[in-house]
């Protein structure tokens, strides 16, 4: 049994019989008590359940949490929110009616999706929320390549290299990234380099959303060097040293000053958030109950 099959079933086992013992669960689940436990260990780090000696037992749903994208997107969606408003309402206003444009699956991009109600565009994005939010709240022809979902990366990732990306073409990518250095683009995640470099190579304009504290940041992986960039839009606390960095590469930046109101909650809070009705990243019944059904 597969790790997501098995883990649902023991959450239902759990919701049935409220304390489970690891020698139930083995029996159960026709698993060894080296997975049982490690299932058990994975669940309630993600307070899906409470590990007790022996076993597990249920919890209730309220101090459950939701993780059906990454702890990263959740948390990172929260951090610098005013920052990654103005950002992606700017970037927004760079599209035209009609044109075709590719969205990757970053926080900064998927708040986009606020500012493209009304334009009538071609999109394509490799983001299972953004395509979602973006069918309910706009008007755009949405379209997504084929394959699996990456939970935690929130992306749609094709094993084949002659997916449905091959055949679109875009004027313009916008692309939130882990980082930026004299190196250029930079991501922590294997699978997340996988999915960015077959849509960049899709496109004519590559621009990069990036808030300022992405200058800070390094990661072991180099998505594409900066000469592939054509512009950075971030905000005005963007240091001089960062802007000479870009412009010296030949980087077009764009800097935009931070919301004063902000619709997403505030910097570094932490609070819930609600993304205009569609998403609530830490709703505590979601997850679990997408586990059950």
């Amino acid at each position: 049994m597969v790790n997501h099959k098995r883990r649902k079933s023991l959450l239902k086992l759990l919701a049935e019989h409220q304390v489970v013992t690891v020698p139930q669960l083995v029996e159960w689940l026709n698993a060894s008590p080296a997975t049982v436990r490690r299932d058990i260990n994975w669940l309630a780090d993600r307070k899906l359940l409470a590990r007790t000696r022996g076993g597990a037992r249920n919890i209730e749903q309220k101090s459950r949490q939701h993780p059906l994208a990454s702890e990263t997107f959740d948390n990172n969606i929260q951090c610098f929110a005013s920052r990654k408003r103005a950002i992606a309402r700017y970037a927004a206003s760079m599209c035209s009616d009609e044109e075709t444009i590719i969205i990757n699956g970053g926080t900064t991009t998927f708040m986009m999706a606020e500012f493209l109600t009304e334009k009538p565009l071609k999109i394509l994005t490799n983001s299972f929320l953004m395509a979602e939010r973006l069918l309910v709240s706009s008007k755009s022809e949405v379209i997504v390549p084929g394959g699996t979902i990456y939970r935690e990366q929130n992306v749609i990732l094709s094993p084949f290299d002659n997916d449905i990306t091959q055949h679109h073409y875009a004027s313009k990518m916008f692309m939130s990234v882990y980082g930026l250095s004299l190196l250029g683009l930079m991501e922590a995640d294997p699978v997340l380099i996988q999915a960015e470099k077959r849509l960049i190579s899709q496109t004519e304009e590559l621009i990069v959303l990036a808030d300022s504290s992405k200058f800070a940041r390094r990661a072991g992986l180099i998505l594409c060097g900066l000469d592939r960039v054509s512009t950075v839009i971030t905000d005005t606390d963007v240091s001089d040293k960062a802007v000479q960095m870009l412009e010296q590469s030949g980087v077009k930046v764009i800097t935009v000053q931070p919301d004063q109101t902000d619709a997403y909650g505030s910097e570094h809070d932490g609070d819930a958030l609600s993304l205009d009705g569609q998403y609530d990243l830490n709703s505590p019944n979601t997850y679990y109950m997408e586990m059950l059904n």
